[in-house]
């Protein structure tokens, strides 16, 4: 008895498994509702319409066609120019510039715009130059940058009397020295292949002049640098600072810090003084307090950190820097009979 249910329990566990095999292999059964297969999208012309309109255009030599590119090899570039064949660029044909890296410049997926030179290459390719496209649509884009004062970066490419050269756009371009950093370069040579940001100062296209300048973005970042480091000075702090120059209003010092602070002429001494020369002098060391540091300007004063004393009598400031003391104040203290 025991013998004959088993076999009925086998029979039983075997046509489950076949039901449960025959449901996977019919996902629209009725054994198997949950498994219902979405209905595939019906593809209509207008799913192709690009391709089909581009299919009808005929390319000739001297269009200009964008086209995608499909892949970058040390040799060329193959674009997909939405049309029956495939563009060829070749590497000679990419840019003017002599240290042009192709593989690390151009990536599959981005957008060339070329002119064609040859409608077929032997093999049904379409061949292209981004040189001669450039040189026709380069100008204006530089021209756009110019106004816009667009910030690029660039590579120095060369070294030349009186500046660099640098390409941009595949246009040579000219940097001259006074215009390479914030301040008039001397030694050129150190610039050798060095990537800084630029602006269009001069794009010239019937000239074929291209005139660069680095030195309004130069001086844009040192001044909020150095707003930063102003904002972070302690108002209050006595700090050690360096006499760099001395003008009739007051002493321009450099302190620790690197920032360069005004010392005014009446923040110098408690005693009123003709010029800052009477006490101070180009290279001394001097111990200031920081007054104020707002909008990128930082306020000094010796003055404030002297003992209290009662005035004493005003000096007077010769060429040569020496102090003499008034008739006055010689006089004074002397009795009369």
């Amino acid at each position: 008895m025991s013998e004959e249910l088993k076999t009925t329990e086998e029979v039983n566990g075997q046509a489950q498994t076949e039901e449960a095999i025959k449901a996977a292999a019919d996902p629209g059964s009725a054994a198997s509702p949950e498994f219902t297969e979405p209905p595939k999208p019906v593809e209509t012309m207008a799913d192709y319409e690009a391709e089909i309109e581009a299919s009808f255009k005929r390319v000739k030599e001297g269009d200009i066609l964008t086209g995608t590119v499909i892949s970058v090899d040390d040799e060329q570039v193959i674009l997909d120019l939405k049309y029956y064949a495939e563009g060829i660029i070749a590497k000679d044909d990419l840019s003017n510039d002599p240290d042009f890296q192709l593989k690390e410049e151009i990536h599959p997926g981005d957008e060339i715009t070329a002119t064609v030179i040859k409608t077929d290459d032997g093999e049904g390719n379409i061949v292209l130059s981004k040189k001669e496209a450039n040189d026709i649509l380069a100008w204006d884009k530089l021209k756009q940058m110019m106004e816009d004062r667009t910030v690029v970066k660039v590579k120095i490419a060369e070294i030349v009397k009186g500046g660099a050269v640098a390409f941009l756009e595949g246009i040579r371009g000219f940097i001259p020295a006074s215009k390479l950093a914030a301040e008039y370069v001397e030694d050129l040579e150190a610039w050798a292949g060095k990537s800084l940001e630029v602006t269009v100062i001069t794009a010239e296209e019937e000239n074929k002049r291209l005139v660069l300048s680095g030195r309004e973005v130069a001086r844009e970042k040192l001044a909020e640098e150095n707003k930063k480091k102003v904002s972070k000075c302690q108002v209050g702090a006595v700090v050690e600072g360096t006499v760099e120059t001395l003008k009739d209003y007051g002493a321009f010092v450099t302190l620790e810090n690197g920032l360069t602070g005004l010392l005014h002429i009446s923040q110098i001494s408690s005693q009123r003084i003709k010029h800052p020369g009477v006490v101070l002098k180009e290279g001394q060391t001097i111990q200031v307090k920081i007054l104020s540091a707002e909008n990128g300007k930082i306020s000094l004063s010796m003055k404030a950190i002297e003992p209290d004393e009662e005035p004493e009598e005003v000096f007077d400031y010769k060429e040569d820097g020496e102090a003499t003391t008034g008739l006055g104040a010689l006089l004074k203290g002397f009795k009369l009979n």
